[in-house]
């Protein structure tokens, strides 16, 4: 009985397991499609949901459904969904010959950044007019209708207004541009104009102008503070000379009152003091007349303070010139001196040397011819005139030689010898014989020789004769 109940309970329970399955199998897969329609908008970009995605306020049916930031789920058959890139776009817009309110021709290169905006009623427009266009698509777009808004505003402008008031000129640019580009869902970033020129020069001479004037105004201003400062200089200076000048005639006054009272108790210093006086008048006359004087040269100073500066600078010129050639000059000077002095220096020493030497030569001369007679001396046994003796007779044979050598070249037969006529003398001698007796006797005879020098003639030479000792004597 129990087997029959077993076996009848076996289908029933593969049949709940089956469709235990198959229900879960239905709920994971549904929860699969789920999981892969439900789409997540990145940050930078806006999801742009279209199909059937309800119906505006008015009742109106909505083309599409944009998202930025978030998640939505995309119901399969009946919605689909694309994206709308958010990176800014940049434009390089070079406008050429836009024609300006004064009918000038301008050339307004600039650039442009662009980028779909992320408003709610803007990213609508974006989702109707831009989903499907590629990047080239959208910047040409984009690039007409800044074209077009540029050269209206620059109609509606003037030069002056375009070149100097470019805040009002951005303004411009940004309101209007920005309003078209809103229609097709984009927004303006940013807006940069590199530089604004026009075919006839028109700003290029403007420019000049504000320069031109502004460089006169500062002229203008340097001249009126230089005028000021020397006006304020003078008067300063009249004023103190004034104000020293009444101090002065003060002090000059209490000092004559002064000098009056002591010339009245003092009889002897009057006359200084009436000298003095008058020195003093003098002084304070001159002094006054050359406070006049300095005050009209102020005046005048002042006039000419311009022609002065100039003449300054030139003279300035010349005179750095003049400074640094005579400079040179004086450098040049110095270095010819130096080199004399260095000149004069070395002769100076050389002469200075060479004497030196001479004088070393000539003290060792005499210190030899000292040791010399030295020794000589101790040889004559201390005896000084026996030295001086030999000396003598050392140099004896020199002695009688000069005296030779003084008549060897007389030629006695060209001798002519005047006499009185009276032939022979007292001694019987003609004057031939007497001239030669007399030249020989001028000669120093050998034996004299001897007695000066404190010696004997010897016997074997001769022996001097008694009248010719007398003679001598």
């Amino acid at each position: 009985m129990n087997e029959i109940v077993n076996t009848a309970s076996t289908p029933f329970d593969f049949t709940m397991a089956a469709l235990i399955t198959v229900i879960v199998v239905i709920l994971f897969t549904t929860f699969m499609v789920f999981l892969s329609r439900y789409r997540k908008c990145p940050s930078d970009k806006v999801m742009v949901i279209y199909g059937k995605v309800g119906n505006n306020a008015d009742g109106t049916s909505r083309s599409a459904k944009c998202i930025h930031g978030g998640a939505a789920f995309i119901w399969p058959v009946v919605q689909a969904y694309q994206y709308l890139d958010l990176t800014p776009i940049s434009l390089n817009v070079d406008l050429r010959n836009a024609l300006s309110k004064q009918n000038i021709r301008v050339d307004v290169p600039s650039r442009f950044t662009v980028g779909i905006s992320t408003e709610v009623g803007i990213m609508q427009n974006a989702a109707e007019r831009l989903l499907g266009l590629k990047h080239n698509e959208i910047q040409s777009l984009a690039e007409d209708i800044i074209f077009g808004q540029l050269r209206l505003i620059i109609a509606t402008m003037e030069i002056e207004e375009i070149n100097t008031d470019r805040d009002k000129f951005l303004d411009a640019v940004s309101g209007n541009v920005e309003t078209e580009l809103k229609k097709i869902g984009l927004r303006l970033i940013n807006v940069n104009v590199t530089d604004i020129n026009d075919e006839s020069g028109y700003i290029i001479a403007l420019g000049k102008e504000a320069a031109a004037k502004a460089i006169n105004e500062a002229k203008v201003s340097v001249a009126v503070a230089d005028k000021a400062g020397a006006i304020g200089s003078a008067n300063a200076e009249r004023d103190q000379r004034v104000q020293v000048s009444m101090a002065n005639s003060e002090a000059i006054k209490g000092e004559n009152e002064a000098k009056i009272q002591i010339a009245e108790s003092d009889a002897i210093r009057r006359e200084r003091e009436a000298e003095a006086l008058k020195r003093a008048t003098a002084a304070e006359k001159i002094q006054e007349a050359k406070a006049l004087e300095e005050s009209y040269a102020a005046k005048r100073a002042a006039e000419i303070e311009r022609a002065t500066v100039e003449k300054a600078t030139q003279e300035a010129d010349v005179l750095v010139k003049i400074e640094i050639e005579k400079k040179r000059l004086e450098i040049q000077a110095e270095a010819e001196a130096e080199q004399t002095r260095r000149r004069a220096k070395g002769e100076a020493d050389g002469i200075l040397y060479k004497m030196q030497a001479e004088a070393n030569g000539m003290r060792e001369i005499l210190t030899k011819q000292a040791d010399g007679f030295a020794q000589l001396v101790n040889s004559a046994g201390g005896e000084a005139n026996s030295a001086i003796k030999m000396l003598i007779a050392d140099k004896l044979e020199d002695i009688v030689k000069i005296q030779v050598e003084a008549i060897k070249n007389l030629k006695i037969d060209k001798i002519t010898v005047w006499d009185s006529g009276t032939g022979a003398g007292k001694d019987g001698k003609t004057s031939t014989a007497n001239f030669l007796s007399g030249l020989l006797k001028s000669l120093p005879p050998m034996n004299e020789l001897f007695d000066i020098a404190g010696m004997k003639l010897p016997e074997y030479l001769g022996t001097p004769k008694t009248d010719d000792v007398t003679d001598v004597e």
